[in-house]
């Protein structure tokens, strides 16, 4: 058997695993202020694993590092409009010493791929180039043009990555109106006889912020009245403990309502501590999806024990929920009351699609195909993707990595978090089920 003989015999399956294993191992940790290493060598591997297959991908650096490579694939009919699948290759940071297995070695144990990235995205990344390099092997063309995107930044708002890319280069995506991506599509098992697999079809939106008292630095052996540490704090400590009303969403409704029927019961968005006991680890998904959200994540002041400074600072991750913005913000300025100076550090819009259309009937039926229990519903994302870049495109975004995945792991968990790491019959299996999405699409 000759050397190409032998390449075309490899399959998606085959390779999916190594794909996974090799970009986890290439450290792509976004820290938020281009102190990583940056992504520039994920692009490149990339790029050359779908040079490998006849395409001409193109790298984009939209700062010394920050790199993103991008390719289209010519469909049977070019006239349809076009698909994107897209994935960043930037992860969070890890520190060994807390993981089971190195976050960079790409480990196979225990019937699992582990690392960071894992299961933030480098599965959906692995997966996306093994079934792209299985078809253009095999000759097999998509029924309609395919723009891949891998993408710098994602970690950190998307500024260097996808942001870039549509507002400099949006030339790239001419024709796309519809996308698919990350943390949507895997299993939620009910039972034997039902999975539901999770479709995100919205996602919060979000006002990173940094907030500010001013007052009056002194002794810090004085009364004081002006403290701004004292003011934050008390400020900080109103918002992180206030509850926000809920507001169910249309997505959530569509969401509850399937879920009430996969368990055969109603469920009331209003007393949803009891339902969210039943969902396990997607529950920490689901929960934030029921009211906007406030977390205080850092403080600073300060500069010795024996001086009262005259500034005090946090940070908070907010996040609103689709039509829901200006109830937020207000809510906000109401709760750190008019001490308190707000300011975006980063912030972005909640999108929002319905679910229907061929696109959601591909990919139900793809599941369907792989696992006769599979039930495709929508849901909403409690953080933000690289969808929202492209939704200023007008292009229509879902996330679809599937995964049928045990009933015990908690993947949801592990998104930021420690011993990530995704089954090697989950990569498998997303590489069958998105072969033949593609061929529906």
């Amino acid at each position: 058997m000759s050397e190409t003989d032998t390449a075309r015999s490899v399959t998606g399956e085959d390779e999916v695993v190594d794909l996974c294993r090799e970009l986890i191992q290439i450290d792509t940790s976004n820290y938020g202020d281009h102190s990583g290493p940056g992504e520039r060598k994920a692009a490149e591997y990339v790029a050359e694993k779908l040079a490998e297959v006849g395409l001409e991908p193109q790298i984009f650096e939209s700062h010394p590092g920050r790199a993103s490579t991008v390719a289209r694939i010519e469909g049977e009919d070019p006239s349809r409009p076009a698909l994107l699948i897209h994935g960043h290759t930037d992860v969070v940071p890890a520190n060994a010493d807390d993981w089971t297995h190195h976050p960079f070695s790409g480990e196979v144990a225990d019937g699992c791929v582990w690392g960071r990235g894992a299961v933030d995205m480098k599965d959906m990344d692995a997966m996306t180039l093994a079934v792209v390099r299985d078809r253009l092997r095999s000759g097999r063309k998509p029924p309609r043009d395919i723009v891949l995107a891998f993408l710098a930044d994602e970690e950190a708002g998307g500024t260097y990555g996808a942001k870039h890319l549509v507002r400099k280069h949006p030339e790239l995506f001419e024709g796309v109106t519809e996308a698919i991506s990350e943390v949507g599509g895997f299993s939620f098992t009910v039972s034997e006889q039902r999975r539901l697999y999770m479709i995100q079809t919205a996602e919060k939106g979000m006002h990173w912020m940094k907030l500010t008292v001013a007052g009056t630095a002194g002794h810090g052996s004085m009364i004081h009245r002006d403290n701004a540490i004292t003011e934050l704090s008390e400020a900080v400590a109103r918002l992180g403990r206030h509850k926000f009303p809920v507001r169910v969403t249309k997505t959530t409704r569509a969401f509850l309502d399937e879920l009430g029927d996969a368990l055969g019961t109603e469920l009331d968005p209003e007393d949803m501590e009891s339902t969210l006991v039943r969902l396990g680890g997607i529950a920490k998904f689901i929960g934030a999806t029921l009211s906007n959200t406030a977390n205080p994540t850092q403080l600073g002041a300060g500069y010795k024990v024996n001086v009262i400074p005259g500034e005090a600072t946090a940070h908070v991750d907010g996040r609103f929920l689709p039509g829901h913005e200006e109830e937020f913000l207000a809510d906000l300025d109401r709760i750190l009351g008019p001490n308190v100076r707000r300011e975006d550090v980063h912030a972005d819009k909640a999108v929002e699609t319905s679910f229907d259309g061929a696109l959601v009937g591909a990919m139900q039926s793809a599941l369907l195909a792989e696992d006769p229990t599979a039930k495709a519903i929508p849901y909403m994302l409690s953080g933000g993707t690289d969808a929202k870049s492209f939704d200023d495109l007008g292009i229509r975004g879902f996330g679809f990595v599937p995964l049928k995945l045990p009933p015990e792991l908690d993947f949801a968990g592990m998104f930021h978090g420690v011993d990530e790491r995704v089954p090697v019959e989950g990569l498998q299996f997303g590489v069958r089920v998105l072969d033949r999405f593609i061929d529906l699409s």
